[in-house]
């Protein structure tokens, strides 16, 4: 009788940890397929994104690069993967927000930190190399940057830089030079007495050396002169038929290349 009872025991012992297993299984893979999902949670912003197919790399990447090229996501509210590596949004560290302040955000501007985030975004540099980048940009369009960057990792596709416009005292110009890929800047719009997109964290300049701005005879940045006419063939120039286009637009981005008076090749803008 002893013998039957420890036999059932067993048996019910057994039935419960197999349960428990099924259950631990269950809640990992339903987390995994939520941090990988792209889908947009702001529907008031792209009601129907048709995101890009992302095709893994072929490239190697290392996953031991993650530990020393990113700030810690502990603060993170919204995270994107791409094999081992996190593009995450995150509401404007304090550290970011001194950086800002009197630079690309003033007292004066008609926009508060709390519309902003803070977004932490790998890339492939010039030469190949994998860099941490770091933007700031509204926060209704944050989780779809996350997305595009993610895809546009994906393939490997290069940027020069992304910094903040901070590091640049906020000057377009002076970034724009230097070749770095922004978003956030309180400014007017170039020659106008107008809000930019930009002024909002709505829009985003990518590799705006090789993609200048370009209203008839004048262009920005000023060093772009060999840029401007796009019938040329170089390297990093964004056309109708490049991927950056492809992937901004599945995303809902409006692309200034198709602009009619002004040709503004680096914008991409909502």
């Amino acid at each position: 009788m002893a013998e039957s009872d420890g036999k059932r025991g067993m048996t019910s012992k057994t039935i419960f940890i197999m349960k428990q297993t099924m259950l631990v299984t269950a809640l990992l893979l339903g987390l995994g397929w939520m941090l990988a999902s792209c889908d947009n949670s702001n529907p008031s912003v792209n009601e129907n994104p048709t995101p890009v197919i992302v095709e893994e790399s072929t490239l190697p990447i290392e996953e031991e690069v993650v530990d020393t090229l990113f700030r810690s996501y502990d603060e993170a509210e919204d995270t994107v993967m791409f094999q081992s590596y996190v593009f995450f949004s995150q509401p404007i560290p304090k550290d970011v927000e001194l950086r800002m302040r009197g630079r690309s955000l003033t007292d004066t501007t008609k926009i508060t930190f709390d519309q902003l985030r803070y977004l932490t975004l790998p890339y492939y540099d010039y030469d190949g190399n994998i860099q941490s980048g770091e933007m700031v940009c509204n926060k209704a369009i944050a989780h779809d940057l996350l997305c595009v960057f993610r895809d546009l990792f994906s393939q490997a596709y290069p940027i020069y830089s992304i910094r903040l416009m901070d590091d640049f005292d906020a000057d377009d110009e002076a970034s724009m030079q230097a070749n770095n890929t922004s978003c956030f800047n309180y400014r007017n719009r170039s020659g106008v007495n107008m809000l930019s997109q930009h002024a909002y964290g709505m829009a985003v300049d990518i590799n705006p050396l090789q993609n200048p701005c370009v209203r008839g005879t004048r262009f920005r940045p000023s060093t772009a002169a060999e840029y401007v006419d796009r019938s040329k063939d170089f390297e990093h120039k964004i056309d109708e038929n490049d991927y950056c286009v492809k992937v901004f637009t599945a995303y809902g981005f409006r692309w200034g290349g198709r602009w009619s008076s002004t040709k503004d090749y680096q914008h991409f803008e909502k």
